[in-house]
């Protein structure tokens, strides 16, 4: 960490708290005072040190100034009501929707024998605010996004087909790249099926007690089980599902491991005489597919690749990310697309980020920080141009090399189950 980084940082969360995205600058914000505070503790000289807490104290205040600008703007939201169908077609499949049962029937789960903190650690990983990812707002993809709604929508929309040999799928892993939208692919799940959605990442599940992490491995599938029907996420599942019998493999980790396993056997899918809406799907993601353990990846049946997009899919995303952003009429969304052979999803929406910004930062160059702050709306108000674009495609290079490809590639054609 360089102190050159924390100052672009700083000059980034102010640049978007500038421009009205308040979301980005407080997560532009929190970053930076965490890098504050890891710099302090490095310091050995007392004066130098006190300085950085006074730096530290006013970007917190600065902060601070957004997020009660961002809770003010929210104070004037109003929540819009998805109206429900009067009725149902007697001829079509009957239609399980979560968003249909009224609060009063909201469920809650008894955590008798269990920590009433293990239980609560757990609930809070639970989705219940819709993240707003919707099939149409992910480029390309198009297989994974059919083979989702087929493990995951289906099961919800034709209980009475998906029986038997028909069960749906009890474990989905996604193996790509970082950036290509595995995350964004579970966002949409969680969106579109309104099941219970467990979020869950591998420190949720990991304790410093001996036995705790057995536990809240066992309590998750014991909830799921509860607000079944359910989708639990876990993300980065070869931190902790490595191969086991390695030298570097803790004791403690070998247990949570075999716990995992135990449980994804006992309630996977719907068995054939089960109900396919109490059933709990494993929806997995990595990087490192060659990391996971033998047993696990047999028990994540469908194992699918999430590649880097098509020239087709780069222009999907650019219009994507654009959509809110008014451009110039020399952009040509086809020959940036062209330019970004080997980028990533989230490359991409880098440069577009670092595109957008590229209009405001010509017009604040030279300014006090008074004028910066008595600058119009209409002022800051500018078009992005194609050069914006060649600038930051200059700086902002691809984050996936081919020999990464070769090594995802020869992975999904021997163990891939697409």
């Amino acid at each position: 960490m360089s102190l050159h980084e924390i100052s672009e940082n700083v000059k980034l969360a102010r640049e978007y708290a500038l421009l009205g995205n308040y979301t980005s600058a407080m997560v532009c914000y929190q970053g930076v005072l965490e890098q504050i505070k890891k710099y302090v503790f490095s310091v050995r000289d007392a004066a130098l040190q006190q300085k950085w807490q006074q730096v530290w104290q006013e970007i917190g205040q600065e902060s601070k100034n957004v997020r009660e600008i961002m809770n003010t703007l929210e104070s004037f939201q109003l929540e819009n009501t998805p109206s429900k169908p009067s009725s149902q077609d007697g001829d079509l499949w009957p239609v399980q929707n979560k968003s249909d049962i009224s609060e009063t029937e909201v469920k809650k789960f008894d955590g008798t024998g269990y920590d009433k903190d293990l239980v609560e650690a757990l609930e809070r990983d639970i989705i219940s605010q819709n993240p707003n990812v919707k099939w149409d707002d992910i480029a390309d993809l198009e297989e994974a996004k059919k083979l989702l709604k087929e493990a995951v929508v289906l099961p919800m929309w034709m209980p009475e087909f998906f029986k038997g040999i028909r069960r749906p799928w009890k474990g989905v892993l996604m193996v790509g790249p970082p950036g290509t939208g595995k995350t964004l692919l579970a966002k949409a799940v969680a969106t579109e099926c309104r099941t219970t959605f467990f979020n869950v990442s591998s420190s949720t599940l990991t304790s410093k007690y001996r036995g705790e992490s057995e536990k809240l491995v066992r309590l998750l599938f014991e909830m799921a089980r509860f607000y079944a029907p359910t989708t639990i996420f876990i993300d980065e599942i070869d931190s902790m599902c490595s191969r086991r019998g390695t030298s570097e493999e803790h004791e403690a980790s070998r247990r949570v491991k075999a716990e995992l396993l135990i449980q994804m056997d006992g309630v996977g899918g719907a068995s054939e005489n089960d109900d396919p809406s109490k059933m709990v799907m494993v929806l997995a993601a990595t990087n490192f597919p060659w990391d996971i353990d033998e047993a696990l990846r047999r028990r994540l049946e469908k194992r699918i690749y999430i590649p880097l997009p098509s020239a087709k899919g780069r222009v999907e995303l650019l219009k994507i990310n654009l959509k809110e952003l008014e451009l110039a009429s020399d952009v040509d969304l086809t020959k940036i697309a062209q330019q970004m052979e080997g980028y990533s999803g989230a490359d991409i929406t880098n440069v577009c980020r670092d595109a957008s910004l590229m209009a405001m930062r010509r017009r604040i160059e030279g300014l006090t920080p008074e004028e910066i702050r008595n600058l119009s709306r209409e002022e800051m108000h500018m078009p992005t141009t194609m050069e914006d674009f060649e600038s930051s495609l200059r700086k902002v290079s691809k984050s996936v090399s081919a020999s990464d490809l070769e090594k995802y590639e020869k992975w999904i054609a021997e163990f891939g189950s697409c």
